[in-house]
């Protein structure tokens, strides 16, 4: 994962993306216990895009590195890792709000507990709410702190559905 860190501090050093946070399946490892997943999810914020594959810059930049496109994502060391262009202001705001972590010396930007379950209960997927509940078990965060980021983003209904089917019963 080192590697992945350094690539990305490159890419916003050279101005390639804004900035970035991961998300998905090796966020949550930083808050509950570790899970299995395939590949590194990482949303990012791009300068002004222009054209259809807003993506392009970001593949040209790391296979003029060596680093080789791998189905949906571009490989680095071991891990596949897909770039995901925030695609709200949710996602927005949780990649500018990012903590600041650390993969042997190298800083990386993961996304906060807070935002993760409210991204988790944006998608709705099953695996998802199994995010939430995973998030709030551990002590990672508040329900009270998920209900106002869903509040602020509109997803206060979903919160509540979410909190009738596995909280309150």
């Amino acid at each position: 994962m080192k590697d992945v860190a350094t690539l990305l501090e490159a890419m916003k050093a050279a101005g390639v993306i804004c900035d970035y946070a991961v998300f998905g399946a090796i966020a949550q490892m930083r808050y509950t216990e570790p899970v299995a997943t395939l590949d590194a999810d990482i949303l990012v914020l791009l300068p002004e895009a222009s054209g259809l594959d807003v993506l392009a810059p970001i593949y040209r930049y790391c296979e003029a590195r060596g680093y080789a496109p791998q189905g949906e994502a571009i490989r680095v060391g071991n891990w596949p890792v897909q770039f995901i262009p925030a695609f709200n202001t949710l996602t927005g705001e949780a990649v500018r709000e990012a903590e600041v972590g650390e993969v042997d010396g190298a800083p990386l930007r993961v996304v906060g507990a807070a935002y993760l379950a409210v991204i988790a209960l944006s998608v709705g997927r099953p695996k998802d709410h199994l995010r939430i509940l995973s998030l709030l078990d551990a002590g990672s965060v508040r329900a009270e702190t998920i209900a106002a980021l869903a509040a602020r983003h509109g997803l206060s209904e979903r919160w509540h559905l979410f909190k009738q089917r596995y909280l309150d019963g």
